[in-house]
């Protein structure tokens, strides 16, 4: 009787099995047609955010064509899957939407307008969206000058720095039109968790400018706090236990300031980088005829340590303007 029950028990896996090796085609099949049903997306711009956001639209399923100026900073997406174009205007003919995050708005303009570049190559109704932190004015004239030609364009600068890319966990805020923004919606969850609709073509610079505002003096902040407690004769780590919490939190003091007591200076967000951005802030409030004294002096403190040579160093070596 048990040899009956166990033949049968053989006889019914065996059966099982090969209904499994039949329908694993199948199961295949269908993730490659769920895959084709994405939009192919293009990423320009894998340095040390650029990267990360990259890995995670890969990740989630959609093909990634990619382009950075240093091949060598795309190595890792390229082994997992992406594609790589050898220049804008390679890469625009094979996306559907098209994210750029570079370093400054004169490298945003030669991506967008030159006679190689987005705009001029790309085809109605693609859409490209701009990450990098850079000009209020220019994110507007790249959206007029894409509309022209039917493609649409949002700014989208981020914030969380190196930390945030890793993690997916950016704040993400945008300006363009409303429509377009809820149709990428999905992708930007992607890459962060905080992503909000500032208004139209031009809204999502000015925020960041606000965003910068806010970040510059606050870096001042927890340097001062840091040399004051060691000045003080404290144990800084114990201090930053009290005060995180507390009302002087900020991000800059959870994340930032740790790093400055391991002396770890490496760039989750460039001081050259953050100088070019307290500029385009302080040109937009001229505008405005507005006084940012407290940002004109982050800048001063910033520029002093690019001529130092720490312009690639990450903007928590601010503690070395204090150095003996």
């Amino acid at each position: 009787m048990n040899d009956c029950i166990r033949f049968i028990g053989v006889k019914v896996w065996g059966d099982v099995k090969s209904l499994l090796m039949g329908v694993r085609p199948f199961i295949r099949i269908l993730a490659i047609r769920r895959r084709m049903t994405k939009p192919v997306v293009g990423f320009i711009g894998t340095g040390v955010m650029g990267k990360s956001m990259a890995g995670h639209i890969l990740a989630a399923g959609y093909p990634l064509v990619v382009y950075n100026r240093t091949k060598e900073k795309a190595n890792e997406l390229l082994k997992n899957g992406a594609k790589w174009a050898n220049s804008p205007k390679e890469l625009v003919k094979q996306a559907d939407i098209v994210f750029t995050i570079v370093g400054m708005p004169s490298d945003v303009e030669e991506v967008y307008l030159s006679e190689n570049g987005l705009i001029e190559n790309g085809r109605s109704g693609q859409i490209f969206i701009d990450m990098t932190t850079s000009k209020p004015s220019l994110a507007v004239h790249i959206y007029q000058t894409a509309q022209s030609k039917g493609i649409h364009t949002l700014d989208a600068p981020v914030s969380g720095g190196d930390i945030g890319a890793r993690n997916g966990t950016l704040a993400i805020m945008v300006g363009g039109d409303k429509e377009i923004f809820d149709r990428v919606q999905d992708l930007l969850n992607v890459l962060g968790n905080n992503i909000v609709y500032q208004g139209k073509a031009g809204s999502g610079q000015h925020t960041k400018m606000c965003n910068q505002i806010a970040i510059a003096t606050n870096m001042i902040g927890v340097c001062e706090s840091l040399i004051y407690a060691k000045k003080a004769g404290l144990d800084p780590e114990m201090v930053l236990k009290s005060i995180s919490t507390g009302a002087a939190g900020s991000w800059s003091l959870s994340h930032l300031a740790p790093r400055i007591l391991k002396e770890d200076f490496e760039p989750g967000f460039y001081i050259k980088h953050f100088i070019k951005d307290m500029k385009i802030a302080l040109e937009e409030a001229e505008k405005m005829n507005l006084s940012l004294p407290g940002l004109s002096l982050a800048k001063q403190m910033y520029e002093e340590l690019s001529a130092k040579g720490e312009e690639s160093s990450g903007t928590q070596a601010l503690i070395k303007y204090w150095a003996e």
